[in-house]
């Protein structure tokens, strides 16, 4: 199968789609199948890359570490051709994700479309009315999932969320994988010696971007509480970001700050190190459509403390892998975190944790994506036609005419959601049956051997 990938974070950006993207990639790969990876262009990235098409972008938008893809006429063309796709994969609603639905549409070929983010949280990212900045991002993502053929959710919560918005099923649920036997070794040891930790000490891990999404505020208040009452406790936070300067505040206010390490961004072995050096796993995060660190501090045999939140709380299991919290309180956080310091609690929840990570197997994961696609791919060669047909200058016009009137009526709808006032602050969108029909896929509309 050669799989057409579109994505708007990819490495050197360490975050939760760039990761998950890179995983399935190189599942993808391992497994037989070819990949082509359409991706910005990043400051750091690979001098030499094989199966990737960097597109010119605006670096570090709007103060973040994200770029802005520019799309030149024509860059991809000849790519694509050499390339002959079988299925397109966005992995983003917008910017290269309006892309990869011209693509799909001109090429006739399904459009897969994951829905990563819950983008409603990265509103402060752009500047305007955060409300209607919110409205906006659910209309930008619900839409673009009705245009795709097949819609990806990384969890079941996020799944029901997008029923709730108006999604008509099936949402197929595909977590993002994680190798897991990668995260069970680690020099625990080394790392610590490193830090300066004797074998004695207690620490509490987080790893992950260092942004305001991400509830670090009420996190590091939590931990700091814990490390202000058991001085044999240490804080140790993988990751880099704007919010880095709070947690070092927050540490110098608990007079805790020569027990808060920060170690910036950790790849490879320094982060498997980082993990084994750990003895719980810290998260209050309620951005995340899944948190891949989670499962990753599992397969590490961490157990994981967490304010219960979509996605999350399918992962961690009260009691089984970790303490799941429903109320953001920083004494209960602390109270939850100095809870594993019995042995043999910890030892039971260590258990839990590797049994859990074990059913987010990036292999496991893979063929369940795989199986999305070949469902479309079979679905679109009904509706199409099993053979591609060569088409005349004409009818590759119209297939560019019709893929520009498709998003623009998308756009056009988007605006409508934003600007309409619904009650009781529904964000929902109209749901399938109330869509215009132009949008059903009209098997007499393509073309056929004769035009």
């Amino acid at each position: 199968m050669n799989i057409l990938m579109f994505t708007n974070t990819y490495r050197p950006i360490v975050g939760g789609v760039s990761e998950s993207v890179q995983r399935f990639v190189n599942a993808f790969e391992a497994l037989g199948h070819r990949v082509l990876v359409v991706a910005p262009t990043l400051s750091g990235q690979p001098e030499r890359e094989e199966s990737v098409i960097r597109v010119p972008a605006l670096q570090r938008f709007n103060g973040s570490d994200f770029s802005w893809p520019i799309m030149l006429p024509g860059i991809l063309d000849e790519a694509i051709r050499s390339f002959e796709p079988d299925v397109v994969h966005a992995n983003h609603p917008f910017l290269l994700g309006d892309t990869a639905a011209r693509v799909a549409r001109i090429h006739r070929l399904p459009l897969i479309f994951t829905h990563h983010t819950l983008y409603e949280h990265y509103t402060h990212y752009v500047p305007g009315d955060p409300a209607a900045m919110r409205r906006f991002a659910v209309a930008v993502a619900t839409g673009f999932a009705r245009m795709s053929d097949a819609v990806i959710a990384p969890s079941e919560s996020i799944r029901d969320l997008l029923y709730e918005r108006g999604l008509e099923p099936p949402v197929h649920v595909v977590p993002s994988g994680v190798d897991t036997e990668r995260f069970t070794g680690g020099d625990r040891a080394g790392f610590r010696a490193r830090l300066g930790l004797g074998g004695d000490a207690r620490v509490i891990g987080h790893v992950g971007r260092l942004a305001q999404e991400k509830n670090l505020g009420f996190l590091a208040r939590g931990v700091c509480q814990a490390l202000h009452e058991h001085p044999e406790h240490h804080f140790l936070v993988v990751g880099s970001g704007d919010e880095e300067h709070q947690i070092r505040e927050l540490a110098v206010d608990y007079g805790v700050s020569d027990r808060v390490h920060l170690t910036g961004v950790l790849r490879d072995g320094a982060l498997v190190d980082a993990y084994s050096a750990m003895d719980c796993f810290a998260f209050a995060s309620h951005s995340e459509t899944q948190g891949m660190v989670v499962v990753e501090a599992m397969a590490a045999g961490l157990p994981v403390i967490a304010l219960a939140a979509p996605g999350v709380s399918e992962v961690v299991e009260d009691g089984i892998n970790g303490v799941l919290l429903d109320e953001e309180c920083e004494v209960s956080f602390a109270r939850a975190l100095l809870s594993l310091d019995e042995p043999s609690r910890l030892a039971a929840l260590r258990q839990g944790a590797r049994d859990t990570a074990s059913r987010f197997d990036q292999w496991v994961c893979a063929e369940r994506c795989l199986d999305v696609y070949r469902m479309a791919m079979a679905e679109n060669s009904h509706r199409r036609g099993a053979r591609r047909l060569r088409r005349t200058p004409w009818q590759t016009a119209r297939a560019h005419l019709d893929s520009e009137w498709k998003l623009f009526r998308h756009r056009g709808r988007v605006l409508k959601a934003v600007l309409d006032e619904f009650d009781d602050g529904d964000d929902s969108l109209p749901s399938d049956s109330e869509r215009d029909p132009l949008d059903r896929e009209d098997p007499s509309a393509t073309l056929s051997p004769s035009e």
